[in-house]
């Protein structure tokens, strides 16, 4: 495809009606093998390229939602702290810990998503809200609408249970 065809296919991709028509990929893993190999071949013309392009474009949602869900829970359990302080437990010192280990691997996997943590930042925070009025059966209103969290305390803030 040459550069014009390029920006044209970019500027105008195909509706849904004509993805609607794609066959059904019955078997995925043996779909995927098989349009690896036929890339590596070089058999460009054989590629599934409509459905190879899907995937790919899901690979990067993916990629981000990942980041999402890691902020989700780490957001969840810091809302669920300073609301609760007298139900403060290790596994919700652990599952800080864990989340920001996962989003930590997340950005070092895929450092393009750095781009767009005020993005995700936000909505894991919509999401968290949620989860963190129903966990504590505390009212949604309790909790702000925006994340009270700066990044810093997002990623570092330390928790830890008090031994006695």
């Amino acid at each position: 495809m040459d550069e014009r065809a390029s920006s044209i296919a970019l500027a105008y991709p195909m509706p849904a009606a004509a993805h609607a028509a794609l066959p059904p990929i019955r078997d995925y893993h043996l779909w995927a093998s098989e349009q690896a190999a036929l890339i590596r071949a070089g058999r460009f013309d054989q590629i599934d390229r409509l459905n190879v392009a899907d995937e790919i474009e899901s690979l990067g949602k993916s990629e981000f939602r990942s980041v999402v869900s890691a902020l989700e829970q780490i957001l969840l359990h810091m809302l669920k702290w300073d609301h609760q302080p007298e139900r403060r437990s290790k596994s919700w010192v652990h599952s800080i810990a864990v989340h920001r280990q996962h989003l930590a691997d997340d950005l070092k996997d895929s450092p393009s998503l750095q781009s767009r943590l005020e993005e995700a930042a936000e909505r894991a925070y919509r999401y968290a809200r949620l989860g963190a009025a129903k966990e504590t059966n505390l009212a949604l209103e309790l909790f702000p609408d925006l994340s009270p969290y700066s990044w810093q305390q997002i990623i570092e803030a330390p928790y830890q249970i008090d031994r006695d």
